[in-house]
């Protein structure tokens, strides 16, 4: 099985959501994000959270011993803040990054660990529920370099339709990997 390893993108605004979400606590009082890191390490034996600068992971709800990377140009958009973790990262010997958004604590361990059988060095792995495509997304190692020059806010969309025959959809039964927090609304959601 291919070696692979967790990036937590949690440098984002949040802005839709009116203030901090990573903040913002689920019903077991668990905050977002810490909920979100918890499950990605169940599966993943290395899992890395990028934040802003000026975050406090404590003050975030993330253990001492979290593996932080800091992102100093996240307010430009998605497309920096995971360009700056796949540097990060780069001289990793992992065969493939689980990309994970950190308001999505509802993905299940068993979907993670069915993404990850998946992954290679030469592919891009992605969950697919009711016909749409979810997080977290796998890029195997043959995809490093690209990811670590994005910019702008579009993420790795325009890296996915280039690379159509290296993706590869994995069917689950997991709505999880579907629901995300915008607004706080949808933390109330079951």
């Amino acid at each position: 099985m291919a070696q692979v390893l967790a990036l937590m993108l949690a440098a984002g605004r949040g802005t839709r959501f009116g203030s901090d979400k990573r903040l913002a606590l689920l019903p077991d009082g668990r905050s977002l994000l810490a909920a979100s890191v918890e499950r990605a390490q169940q599966v993943f034996g290395e899992v890395h959270v990028l934040l802003r600068n000026e975050d406090d992971a404590l003050a975030l709800g993330l253990s001492a011993a979290c593996r932080i990377i800091r992102c100093h140009d996240a307010d430009q958009g998605m497309g920096h803040s995971l360009a700056a973790g796949m540097r990060a990262l780069a001289g990793s010997d992992a065969d493939a990054i689980a990309v994970l958004l950190g308001d999505m604590p509802w993905v299940s361990a068993d979907s993670l660990r069915q993404l990850a059988t998946q992954a290679a060095a030469e592919r891009i792995v992605y969950p697919l529920h009711d016909g749409q495509r979810g997080h977290p997304v796998l890029f195997g190692r043959a995809f490093w370099a690209h990811l670590q020059n994005l910019t702008g806010d579009e993420g790795a969309r325009a890296l996915l339709q280039a690379n159509a025959s290296a993706c590869h959809g994995v069917v689950l039964q997991d709505p999880g990997v579907l629901r995300d927090v915008d607004r706080p609304e949808a933390l109330l959601q079951s």
